[in-house]
């Protein structure tokens, strides 16, 4: 009976760290990818340990905004089956548990880099302000998650030494609101479905605002990509004008996703939408493909 409590807590323990998220820390590799850098041992060393780093700081803070939410999430009919809604894990091990992931998180980007220790520690305070107060502010609550995104984004270029694209910055933060706005629409629909609002700022939000946000945010996320594949700076550093040729893969992925979105009603979890979705899943693999070939080769 013992082991039988222990394994299920342990189960419970996993679940509410959220592994299935950890996907959004491979922008912290998007430094080494495109700076070419993978035959240098010291470069991907860091790289990983970053990632690693905000995988856990990030564990603890899903660990942290389910204790926040609790009240209201034991009343959302899937995320009222979250570990801590459900009262699998109590309020005093769920405390230590996001402590002790931020004490290991901290501890290991500060091996990194001091660099590297300040975005996790801003990562852990924009989520904090988020959890407890902004969250229920209209456009600042996505701008506060795209910047979870940015700053994974800065881990993995300033904070193991590699001078980002201005152009790759911006495509990113696009990417993010516009995956953040697309997030905020499928609430909707879902909330239309259930005929109950289970998110307060979604009253604050209208469907025809989201979808222009939406319109705005993935054309400029498609444009930076686009001009910083063009961008004379890009060309000499990788040796390579080929890069363009990668932006019909982007392009494809964002427009899968909105298809996705409002014919299916899904993207209420982006980073698990990337992965349900083959062909979503396939035009990122063929990116990816595609890109680290003619950084390796400069054709």
């Amino acid at each position: 009976m013992k082991s039988r409590v222990t394994l299920s807590f342990i189960w419970s323990i996993w679940r509410v760290l959220r592994p299935e998220q950890w996907v959004k820390n491979a922008f912290v590799l998007i430094g080494v990818t495109f700076a070419n850098l993978w035959t240098q041992p010291s470069a991907v060393k860091n790289s990983l340990m970053a990632t690693l780093a905000f995988s856990l700081v990030a564990s603890g803070v899903y660990v942290c905004n389910d204790l926040f939410d609790k009240a209201q999430d034991a009343k959302h009919p899937e995320k009222r089956k979250r570990p801590i809604a459900a009262n699998e894990i109590g309020v005093r091990p769920a405390t230590l548990l996001f402590l002790l992931l931020w004490f290991l998180g901290l501890g290991l980007g500060r091996l990194v880099s001091i660099t590297v220790f300040v975005i996790l520690v801003s990562y852990v305070l924009v989520n904090i302000g988020y959890s407890w107060k902004l969250k229920d502010v209209v456009i600042l609550d996505v701008f506060l998650i795209a910047s979870g995104f940015m700053l994974r984004i800065l881990a993995g270029t300033i904070g193991i030494g590699i001078e980002s694209s201005k152009w790759l910055l911006l495509c990113g933060f696009m990417l993010a609101l516009f995956l953040g706005f697309a997030k905020r629409r499928a609430e909707i629909y879902a909330s239309v479905y259930a005929k109950r609002d289970y998110r307060k700022v979604l009253a604050q939000y209208q469907p025809v605002l989201l979808d222009k946000m939406i319109v705005i945010t993935s054309t400029c996320a498609i444009l930076c990509y686009g001009l910083y594949t063009l961008s004379p700076a890009t060309i000499q550093t990788h040796k390579t004008d080929n890069l363009v040729f990668t932006v019909p893969f982007v392009v494809y992925g964002i427009f899968r996703y909105l298809y996705a979105l409002h014919k299916d009603h899904r993207g209420l979890d982006p980073a698990q939408e990337i992965i349900r979705d083959p062909q979503i899943m396939l035009a990122t693999i063929l990116w990816f493909a595609t890109t680290v070939y003619l950084l390796r080769t400069g054709k």
